[in-house]
């Protein structure tokens, strides 16, 4: 029996930030990406690949501020699918040229992914995630007045809206999710976190404006589909202890409870690893066996044992 894997990586893997954001660039980077996954299909596993968007949402909100003159702007759950739809576009289609190189009878499919969140989920009393261009102070004062946005000085650099980023609790589609694996189609799903939607007061859908951590979306379609190993790509080979600190220390192995203590002594950093701990805690608590963190240059090491960080379930 094959075994089934989650591969989570970030947006930044197809559009880096020294980039000049072309098509063509993009095509390139999903190139490189694809070829990573279709490691795993070469193992014989069956996969699920939820990417990130967050450079890309941010150039198409650009885009449709500087064109908002002659085109209302698309809310940040369109702008979402948007981005879902053409990231997925592009790793769809070189994942079918891999699959040709290779000789492998199978199929991918890229799934636009609803995701429940909770309205009384704390993260909208207290938006904090950055999207979207810089303004100056006035403009972004301006538009907190006319369209209700939170926003807040980033960095230095200058004003943006900020967003909530609530945790995921449920996959709209997740049967259809469900079904593509078990036929062996390579599905591409949650990208950007997936969709962020509500179920309102007349118990209908409803997208909102949020953002959702791939990471834990990862988790969680990890333990819908049952998956034996989460595999996170990050800008790091392996995990570390004492992160930046001359005693800074590689963990290579360990276990569900020695990793939910070191969470517990605060030695992963807010906004960059701490997340990815905690999605990885959340899927080995929901069932899965496994989890991988390790860079995306890495990969093929980190699958043979010699190198990124696994965490067990034992």
């Amino acid at each position: 029996m094959r075994r089934t894997a989650v591969i989570a990586f970030g947006g930044n893997a197809l559009l880096p930030a020294d980039s000049s954001g072309t098509q063509e660039e993009q095509f390139q980077k999903a190139r490189e990406a694809a070829g990573r996954i279709a490691e795993l299909l070469a193992r014989n596993y069956d996969v699920v690949v939820v990417h990130g968007n967050g450079p890309q949402v941010g150039n198409l909100l650009l885009q449709m501020e500087m064109a908002s003159h002659v085109i209302p702007p698309f809310t940040l759950d369109v702008a979402d699918a948007m981005t879902e739809g053409s990231i997925g576009y592009m790793l769809q289609t070189w994942l079918i040229n891999y699959m040709r190189i290779m000789s492998l009878d199978r199929e991918v499919e890229t799934v636009l992914t609803p995701v429940l969140v909770d309205p009384q989920d704390p993260a909208f009393k207290n938006p904090t995630k950055p999207v979207g261009p810089f303004y100056t102070r006035e403009k972004a004062e301006k538009l907190a007045r006319e369209k209700g946005w939170t926003v807040m000085e980033d960095a230095g650099r200058g004003w943006r809206r900020v967003v909530p980023s609530p945790r995921p609790i449920d996959i709209l589609n997740k049967i259809v999710i469900k079904a593509l694996v078990a036929e062996g189609v390579v599905v591409i799903a949650g990208g950007g976190g997936g969709i962020p939607v509500i179920i309102n007061e007349d118990g209908l859908v409803e997208g909102v404006e949020a953002v959702i951590d791939k990471d834990f979306t990862a988790a969680l379609i990890g333990r819908i589909i049952k998956a034996d190993i989460l595999i996170t790509l990050t800008g790091v080979e392996q995990v570390y202890l004492d992160f930046g600190k001359p005693t800074q220390r590689p963990l290579r192995k360990v276990g569900l409870e020695e990793i939910k203590q070191y969470l517990k002594e605060g030695q992963f950093p807010p906004g960059s690893m701490e997340p990815k701990i905690k999605a990885a805690v959340e899927f080995l608590e929901g069932g899965g066996r496994e989890v991988l963190i390790t860079s995306a240059r890495k990969l093929r090491s980190a699958l043979d044992g010699r190198t990124g960080t696994r965490i067990l379930r034992r």
